[in-house]
């Protein structure tokens, strides 16, 4: 069982560990792209759902290039991912989204620990919707993209000058336990019984353990 008294430290992914917002995000991407053909689209939501904590931008840049195999200019994609944050505006300030389970995982440890989130989400977005949730207080800061997750990682751990060891992030993708395994920090799977083939360090629930 984990113990999180060992860390002073802890960094959130949002989606899929904070919110259940992956229907969301993909209804969102078939919304921005309802031009192109179904099966195209459906090979990005594929993609998408593999992929939760690599950012917007990546995944239509993605669309373009590797599913069309067609070139995109950046002040393209940046259009396509106003759109999509319009979308996700709208929808995800629906506190039904949110999982109950972390939320008070978080409230429990807001007082005692450093909390973070690092997202694939666009930054302005996601610090909208977490105010808009009303769980913005609990963290000392929220980071989103066009930023790399492993480098907002990074940037907390060295801006702050934290103890590797005394960090850890809890994520629910292959992203995320890279962005950990690359700064040097624990990494806790959650919400994908997946990443029990990388790390055996995994949450089933929150109100189980510890912290």
């Amino acid at each position: 069982m984990i113990n999180f008294d060992k860390y002073d430290v802890i960094i959130f992914d949002f989606d899929g560990v904070i919110i259940d917002s992956m229907k969301v995000r993909d209804n969102g991407f078939k919304a921005i792209f309802s031009e192109f053909n179904k099966t195209d689209v459906e090979k990005l939501v594929k993609y998408n759902r593999l992929n939760g904590g690599l950012s917007r931008f990546h995944k239509i840049k993605y669309f373009h290039e590797e599913i069309l195999n067609k070139d995109i200019d950046e002040s393209v994609i940046h259009k396509y991912a106003e759109k999509f944050t319009e979308i996700m505006k709208k929808e995800l300030v629906n506190s039904n989204y949110l999982i109950k389970d972390t939320v008070e995982f978080i409230k429990r440890n807001r007082d005692s620990k450093k909390l973070y989130i690092a997202s694939g989400s666009e930054n302005n977005e996601l610090n909208y919707l977490c105010k808009e949730l009303g769980i913005g207080d609990c963290f000392t800061a929220i980071y989103g993209s066009p930023t790399h997750k492993n480098d907002i990682v990074k940037d907390i751990i060295e801006t702050n000058k934290y103890e590797n060891s005394k960090v850890v992030l809890i994520g629910d993708s292959i992203n995320d336990y890279e962005a950990a395994k690359v700064n040097g920090i624990d990494f806790v799977g959650y919400n994908n019984i997946s990443l029990k083939e990388f790390s055996s360090n995994y949450v089933d629930k929150f109100s189980m353990i510890m912290g």
